[in-house]
């Protein structure tokens, strides 16, 4: 057995890239992620508005660059869906050790951008920046899914030489990340992985292990200073924030404020006084549901929850048909990826989760979280354009 392999078994599918160019292209699953990027570039635009008109900047700055990040994700998820999705397990451990460099090149001053308290930016020409973490997320489920279907046919359950070493190599970016100060990120490419090693059916002690271990690191931490003040402040106006509504509570408190004020039907797109009275921060990033729900109300706030759990839908079901293992974990990641961290996102805006830091899946701001999912959903597609609905799919 070897990890540097890209020999993979073959799987009972149909050879699809001969046919006609879209052929197999999961339309459901790309249209409900195209219209969640159409109604965040509207939020993006109300979010961001009132905010550039004061500082006297073009009112459509961001609105530009949301459009140009969505443009570049659909590129870049056209290019993945091209290729077959073994290319991506063949390209792992590539993958893996170009995520690293980005990440180290983050913490070398000159190069690392600090931004909202947590250096994880590279600074790029003409004013972008990029952020390695976000790439780390889909290079990880692609890195522990091939980890954990190096197996023989014939044994379907990882070894536990095969946990170690995968819960090893996804130690070093980890700690990266850490080092960046994005708690946030490690919390979510933690649960993530857990939801591989679920899906992978590895013995139960390594899950409970994960979690026993995932526990000790935050306490440890939290006493190396790894974990900053304000993040435990945060902690602590998650559980009442009421102890600081000026400070640590108050971007809960406001969150909770304008998504409470929309009623059934909102107060109308670009008239939410919370949003145009600039009174909850990063609300065109961390904070992008509370103008849903603010401007839109329950009505439009349920439609951007509908087509995530679409897409969470479509994802569970090309993992479930998926033509070998390394397909289904990828899949299986990928759905557990963006159900954790919508549901985080969703959650701190609502108050039922502390606040981390997290986007809102092809909702928020921000090019390298566009990019990546973007790319995941490529991904997602070229499994699925090669599952042969004739046959009953075999988990191998």
């Amino acid at each position: 057995m070897s990890y540097w392999s890209s020999e993979t078994p073959k799987a009972p599918s149909r050879n699809r890239f001969n046919d006609s160019f879209f052929i197999g292209y999961d339309w459901v699953l790309i249209t409900c992620a195209l219209l969640l990027s159409i109604i965040g570039s509207a939020l993006v635009f109300s979010a961001s508005k009132q905010r550039l008109f004061d500082a006297g900047i073009n009112s459509d700055f961001y609105l530009q660059r949301h459009i140009f990040n969505i443009i570049f994700g659909i590129v870049l998820a056209l290019i993945v869906s091209r290729f077959s999705f073994r290319t991506a397990r063949a390209y792992a451990i590539i993958i893996y050790i170009v995520a690293v460099i980005g990440l180290v090149m983050v913490l070398i001053p000159g190069i690392g951008k600090s931004q909202g308290g947590a250096q994880a930016w590279i600074s790029l020409p003409g004013g972008f920046s990029f952020q390695p973490s976000e790439f780390t997320k889909i290079a990880l489920i692609v890195l522990l899914a091939m980890v954990l279907t190096e197996r023989r046919d014939s044994e379907l359950i990882p070894d536990d030489r095969d946990v170690l070493f995968g819960l090893a190599l996804a130690g070093v970016p980890a700690l990266l990340i850490l080092l960046q100060n994005d708690f946030g990120t490690v919390m979510i490419i933690g649960a993530t992985l857990l939801s591989v090693m679920v899906v992978a059916g590895v013995k139960l002690r390594w899950i409970y292990g994960s979690l026993s271990a995932v526990l000790l690191a935050g306490f440890i931490a939290s006493q190396l200073n790894f974990i900053k003040d304000y993040q435990l402040d945060r902690l602590a106006t998650f559980v009442d924030p009421t102890l600081d509504p000026l400070g640590a509570g108050y971007n809960s408190l406001q969150a909770r404020i304008a998504i409470g004020s929309g009623g059934w039907f909102g107060q109308g797109y670009l008239n939410g006084p919370q949003t145009q009275g600039k009174y909850v921060p990063a609300q065109r990033t961390d904070f992008i549901f509370t103008v849903a729900g603010e401007e839109l109300g329950f009505l439009g706030s349920t439609l951007i929850i509908f087509l995530l759990a679409m897409i969470l839908f479509r994802l569970t079901k090309i993992a479930l048909k998926a033509p070998d293992r390394f397909g289904r974990l990828a899949a299986a990641g990928i759905a557990g990826w963006f159900a954790i961290q919508t549901f985080e996102n969703i959650g701190m805006s609502l108050g039922i989760m502390p606040v981390t830091g997290v986007p809102l899946p092809f909702v928020s701001y921000g090019g390298s979280s566009m990019f990546v999912s973007w790319m995941a959903i490529g991904l997602a597609v070229a499994i699925g354009r090669e599952i042969d609905d004739r046959v009953t799919p075999l988990i191998r």
